[in-house]
């Protein structure tokens, strides 16, 4: 059996990952793309009969209506991180789905980075001991303002809405549930309209976990940090699937998600004795392949939607602490 899939936009998300990532996976077939620059629109696509699937990679504040009329209309739905902008919309569509008895799912892709896959074999290899304190950063250097509705004040937009659902559904799948959260969120730079600074806390008893992200960093922080009571291991890079799909690399390559030696991580033990640790083979096909088994075989969805909808509430919380800090913007974590 093979499941017809449509995609509703095509911009970073529709180019670099689904539509190559549909097309790579053998119980998938892309038949129609609806973007602002192609037909067929978005409405004639989820009334297609023959689509079974559609998939969902537009600004954010349109995930919720274009998901709502695709479960409506019978059909699967994968939405693009974030799931939605605020949690009744969360709440909503899982209900629909459940009601409609279609498979929902997020595409939190980065459950399937090469280092996160990597940090995920060093935890449970317990060579670190206990993790006292994990770091994630994601830092770029954008000093000018770009266009597009990422840099426009609205529902989910600025770095928070970005790339904060990427660090906190990891650090979730992680740690579960935290304690304690806060947050800091700043503006930086000059003229723009949403936050480019962000600093999250979670606490979980004597452990802690730091997320941050800033568009004003000309040298990158490690991407990873693990610091336990037997040793650390840090990692610099971003996983390579991005730019590799960006440059034509099919995901069934066998080059696919393999990362320049130069980019492995570091570990050191308590005796000083250090070592380099090969990343993980990253694997973003594996979240299409285990859609195309949740509608065929009724195995389970690669993200659960009750999953996405608590790394919303992890923002909203985010945003509540930061908002009580102003104006003094004590920064939570460092």
């Amino acid at each position: 059996m093979i499941v017809r899939a449509g995609l509703i936009g095509h911009g970073l998300g529709g180019k670099a990952f689904h539509e190559p990532l549909i097309r790579a996976t053998e119980r998938l077939s892309l038949d129609a793309i609806a973007t602002t620059r192609s037909t067929p629109d978005p409405a004639g696509l989820i009334a297609d009969p023959g689509i079974e699937l559609i998939v969902i990679s537009t600004p954010n504040h349109s995930h919720y209506p274009l998901a709502k009329a695709a479960l409506e209309a019978g059909k699967h739905v994968v939405i693009d991180k974030p799931f939605t902008v605020t949690l009744a919309e969360a709440d909503d569509l899982i209900a629909l789905a459940r009601a409609r008895q279609r498979v929902l799912t997020v595409f939190h892709n980065r459950r399937w980075d090469g280092d996160f896959l990597t940090v995920r074999k060093i935890i449970a290899s317990g060579r670190l001991g206990e993790i006292m304190r994990y770091e994630a950063h994601w830092d770029r250097f954008r000093p000018a303002i770009r266009p597009g509705w990422k840099e426009e004040a609205g529902p989910g937009t600025g770095v928070l809405g970005d790339l904060g659902p990427h660090l906190i559904d990891q650090a979730l799948l992680l740690f579960g549930e935290p304690d304690a959260v806060a947050g800091d969120l700043e503006m930086q730079r000059a003229g723009t309209a949403v936050e480019d600074y962000f600093a999250i806390a979670l606490r979980y008893g004597k452990k802690r976990v730091v997320l941050t992200s800033s568009l004003l960093a000309a040298a990158p922080r490690p991407r990873f940090g693990l610091y336990g009571t037997q040793g650390s291991f840090v990692k610099y890079g971003l996983d390579p699937q991005e730019p590799q799909a960006l440059a034509g690399l099919s995901p069934g390559d066998p080059a696919f998600g393999v990362e320049d030696p130069r980019w492995h991580g570091t570990l050191t033990l308590a005796d000083g004795a250090s070592e380099r640790i090969e990343t993980e083979r990253g694997r973003y096909l594996a979240f299409y392949e285990a859609v195309a088994a949740a509608i065929i075989d009724g195995a389970p969805v690669p993200v659960e939607p009750a999953d996405a909808r608590f790394g919303l509430e992890i923002i909203e919380r985010v945003r509540a602490d930061a908002a009580a800090r102003s104006p003094a913007g004590a920064a939570p974590a460092a």
